[in-house]
């Protein structure tokens, strides 16, 4: 058995995101039927807790849309280039050794990934982009903000595309992760009803302060 998280847009202003934790029966193994049957059997073991409308968000999603909402598809704008979203998060990493390393922005999402992994750089100390630093906390602050950025131009398309109630990422294990594009999306949508998404992806401070009032 497994427990994962299923994260709502907030409704009540209180919050930016509302998370549920269900337990099911977990496959094991790598394999992509693997994966994809572990995201029917935590959407299953949500709907009978009354839980509907969910997608997942990921490459493992059976939607074309989640899989278009993932952090690996989406791309954002650097100095009026677009970059994979993935590859900025990794190449703006600052470690105690080295970082950032914007020559990573071009490669594919799993080369910049393992870019970082293969190097010896000791612990991750903040972020750095466009010449400006980024601290650690909030936690999944940045993570978040970059991935509201690369979707601020897309509101009008995700109000027509987006009908669902709830989002997963099956990837996403928070006894061992911080960042999940799944909460990253949801906050997206309470931004974006709450009419504060051009603030939030302008102004990383002024998201930072929203996500620290939860």
């Amino acid at each position: 058995m497994a427990t994962r998280p299923v994260f709502f847009p907030s409704s009540d202003g209180s919050q930016l995101v509302h998370e549920r934790l269900f337990e099911f029966p977990w496959a094991s193994g790598f394999a992509e039927v693997q994966k994809k049957k572990n995201v029917h059997a935590l959407h299953s073991a949500a709907r009978e807790k009354g839980v509907q409308n969910i997608l997942e968000i990921s490459s493992k999603s059976s939607e074309e849309l989640g899989r278009k909402l993932s952090a690996f598809s989406l791309k954002i704008d650097i100095g009026g280039r677009k970059y994979p979203l993935e590859s900025v998060y990794q190449g703006a990493k600052v470690f105690e050794k080295g970082g950032p390393f914007k020559e990573i922005f071009e490669l594919s999402p799993r080369d910049a990934k393992r870019f970082i992994r293969e190097r010896e750089l000791g612990k991750l100390v903040g972020f750095r982009l466009d010449g400006k630093s980024y601290p650690l906390s909030p936690m999944n602050a940045f993570y978040d903000w970059l991935y509201i950025r690369s979707l601020k131009d897309h509101a009008d398309w995700i109000g027509r595309k987006v009908h669902y109630d709830a989002f997963t990422d099956i990837e996403f294990n928070p006894a061992k992760q911080v960042n999940c594009q799944a909460r990253a999306f949801a906050e997206y949508l309470t931004l974006l009803r709450q009419s504060k998404l051009i603030e939030a992806a302008e102004d990383f401070s002024a998201f930072a302060k929203m996500i620290r009032t939860i």
